[in-house]
């Protein structure tokens, strides 16, 4: 009798915040979230539900699947009004902020405290910062990318130079892109160009600056990193004698440097993408070039996974949201079937990472090895989210651009700018 009771009790104790019988809800994108093509979304969550539901007994994990990216707010939105939010789900870049000040995602800091296994230290910062806000956590990232520069290999080699090397600048930029713009058809056209869709915004990040603070309350639109970025870029356009550059022209082999995300890379980087891509050219991917007063420097972005602050299972959530982002065996197979990188330093630093990006890599491409592209995570630029994020950067993006158009002062209209976005902002 005293053996029976005490089996019982130890299936009590070991079955304890279990909740057998529960059903979690989990939301997500289909697709990418790096706007490319993934044909196996879904398979890292599956593998992920699969080891959950196999250390937590009677409990089940259903997902919505089939929502685009671009409908997925919307989607999230409908579920919120309706008092049907998923436990655990996807949080883009651009909802982080709304979403917290809506309260419908779950402030982690107690759930991450009393959890002894969990180490905050294992992620990239850059990539943990992403859910922050306010100094606490909200959402912690699932897969991260950074940007870097593609460099047609073949270009540069028929002028005369080598890729660059991962210290390298601006006035290394400056003088490769001087040497390489030129009429090649001797139609009187500049045909063949230094840079395509390298933009102020990534020469600022890279010269030590930034647009906002984080609360989005400050403009920094006319301090002298800025107007260092945008007459850089202004000076590098110059070489270009008033001709379009287009993504055609970078297709067709005739463009040096284009900034490109981590996953367009490993996208374009192999079979059977890189048919219909770039194959006329070899090409590799490096650091962004340092300006004078910052680092190579570039901006990196995080997909997000939060519980929902209404969920009823939030522990279980927590153990979920872990196996997601923090489980080793699960965030190495955001390299086997996704085109980002783990938010695990361990993981994005093993062999066995190294080993997958060397997968369909012709002979003579160099790999990014570990190091450097952990390097350029840890060591990334994580823009502010606030709410009106997204619209005052592309308010910046437009006075910039008219700057270019008009070919006005750039540091009078730069000043005129900043009056006008930080009116925007107090709204």
């Amino acid at each position: 009798m005293l053996a029976a009771v005490i089996v019982i009790l130890l299936a009590a104790v070991l079955t304890c915040g279990r909740e057998p019988g529960v059903t979690l809800e989990f939301g997500m994108i289909a697709g990418s979230n790096w706007d490319v093509a993934n044909a196996d979304s879904c398979v890292i969550i599956d593998k992920a539900i699969e080891k959950f539901e196999k250390n937590n007994p009677g409990v089940k994990v259903h997902y919505y699947s089939g929502i685009p990216k671009d409908d997925y707010s919307e989607w999230l939105t409908r579920k919120m009004l309706k008092g049907e939010m998923p436990d655990v789900f996807m949080t883009l870049s651009n909802d982080f902020d709304k979403m917290v000040s809506l309260g419908m995602l779950e402030n982690l800091d107690d759930l991450i405290q009393a959890d002894t296994t969990f180490d905050s230290e294992r992620y990239f910062s850059t990539a943990l910062a992403y859910g922050e806000r306010e100094g606490h956590q909200y959402a912690l990232p699932f897969e991260t990318v950074p940007t870097l520069m593609f460099v047609n290999k073949t270009l540069l080699n028929k002028e005369g130079f080598a890729v660059p090397e991962n210290d390298w600048t601006w006035d290394n930029l400056t003088r490769i892109c001087e040497r390489v713009t030129k009429d090649t058809d001797g139609d009187g056209k500049i045909d063949q160009f230094g840079t395509y869709n390298y933009d102020w915004t990534e020469a600022l990040y890279s010269n030590g600056g930034q647009l906002f603070d984080e609360d989005g309350k400050k403009c920094y639109l006319n301090s002298a990193n800025v107007a260092e970025a945008v007459k850089f870029v202004e000076s590098l356009n110059a070489f270009n004698d008033g001709e379009k550059v287009t993504q055609e022209d970078f297709d067709g082999g005739k463009v040096a440097f284009m900034p490109l995300s981590f996953a367009e890379y490993r996208t374009y980087k192999s079979y059977p993408y890189k048919i219909k891509k770039y194959i006329n050219f070899q090409w590799d991917c490096i650091t962004l070039p340092a300006g004078p007063n910052g680092s190579n420097v570039s901006e990196v972005n995080s997909l997000l996974i939060g519980i929902s602050e209404k969920s009823r299972h939030k522990q279980l959530a927590w153990e979920f949201l872990k196996t997601l982002t923090y489980d080793e065996e699960i965030q190495l197979n955001i390299f086997r079937n996704s085109q980002g990188a783990s938010v695990l330093k361990t993981v994005t630093g093993s062999k066995e990472a190294e080993e997958i990006l060397k997968r369909d890599t012709e002979e003579g491409d160099k790999i990014i090895d570990n190091e450097l592209l952990s390097k350029v995570i840890e060591n990334g630029m994580v823009t502010p989210r606030f709410a009106q994020y997204e619209d005052a950067l592309a308010m910046a993006e437009g006075e910039v651009l008219k700057i270019y158009e008009d070919e006005k002062n750039v540091d009078s209209s730069l000043k005129i700018a900043k009056i006008t976005l930080e009116h925007f902002l107090s709204q």
